[in-house]
């Protein structure tokens, strides 16, 4: 009988949707048959759910083998001096729409001036606002694994331009023409809107610099749906201030929630939400969760599994 702990803000439909699945051979330890989350932890070999949550009691969790995160980044489990003696597995093909979704809204709200047009609104402003075509926009991405992919194709139906940046150069569908990391500065030439989809990872640390913005058109927005430690913040909020870029959009930041001090909160050319461009809905990570249950009982190899040393 193999024992699964939830740890999950949403816990309780985490565990209704995986009561729903009719999984076989697999105990749920709940609260009632453990006194405190280290115990549960301590007696089984399988847990789900969000990461920082797990990382709580990966030091009491004696008989795990399996871990499979609720979340799309994992980079609280791939710290340095965290244990590795188990299999870690991911998200795939979930959050890509979720993601394409927030990116569009905002392109296309800045495009249509839909924050100006509300500004005259309440001004009683009749002001019609010139905007461009789509033909004429163009779109970079930075990281193309399967969300970069995902918001690719989207950004493409509109007959947007899209070009991209990943290690290997590698193309893919949906993407213009793809660009190495040695070729940063001939990439951000052209987009007007640059969009991070990298995970954080020690070779992502600050990969978003000062030197980075200075290749970037003065009119460029950064939207970031990554993560916060991809971008030194310190470098942003300068670039920010002294036009060297034109805006940003911001999901994910260095310190979450954002300090009340941040002189990101009152800049009329950001726009700041709280982490939630794609949240993790337990129906996908359960359904995904199946799949894998089924081919650890099957002893095949796991799908997504994350390589630690990577992050990803």
């Amino acid at each position: 009988m193999n024992k699964l702990l939830v740890l999950a803000v949403d816990a309780k439909e985490h565990i209704r949707q995986l009561k729903a699945a009719g999984l076989q051979n697999l105990e749920i330890v709940t609260a009632r048959e453990a006194g405190t989350v280290a115990d549960m932890a301590a007696v089984c070999n399988i847990m789900l759910g969000d990461p920082p949550l797990i990382r709580e009691v990966l030091d009491s969790a004696k008989c795990l083998q399996w871990v499979q995160s609720s979340w799309a980044g994992v980079d609280n489990l791939c710290r340095p001096e965290l244990r590795k003696d188990y299999i870690l597995t991911g998200l795939k093909d979930v959050f890509g729409p979720l993601i394409s979704e927030y990116v569009m809204t905002y392109l296309f709200a800045l495009e249509r001036r839909v924050f100006d047009m509300r500004t005259n609104q309440s001004k009683r402003c009749w002001q019609p606002l010139s905007y461009r075509l789509s033909k004429d926009i163009g779109v970079g991405i930075i990281g193309l694994g399967s969300i970069g992919q995902e918001l690719a194709r989207t950004v493409g139906h509109f007959g947007i331009k899209v070009t991209g940046l990943n290690r290997s150069g590698q193309s893919c569908d949906g993407v213009e023409k793809v660009f190495t990391v040695d070729a940063m500065a001939e990439f951000l030439a052209e987009p007007d809107y640059v969009v991070i989809t990298l995970p954080e990872t020690p070779r992502t640390s600050d990969f978003i610099n000062a030197d980075v913005f200075r290749m970037m058109k003065p009119s460029a927005v950064l939207i970031n749906v990554g993560r916060g430690g991809v971008i030194n913040e310190k470098d942003l909020i300068e670039a920010l201030q002294t036009g060297a870029i034109g805006g940003a959009v911001l999901d994910v930041f260095n310190t979450e929630p954002l300090t009340d001090d941040s002189p990101l909160w009152t800049m009329s050319n950001v726009h700041i939400t709280p982490h939630n461009a794609a949240v993790s809905f337990p129906e996908d990570v359960v359904k995904i969760f199946a799949q894998n249950y089924r081919r650890f009982v099957r002893r095949e190899p796991l799908l997504h599994v994350i390589d630690f040393d990577r992050g990803y």
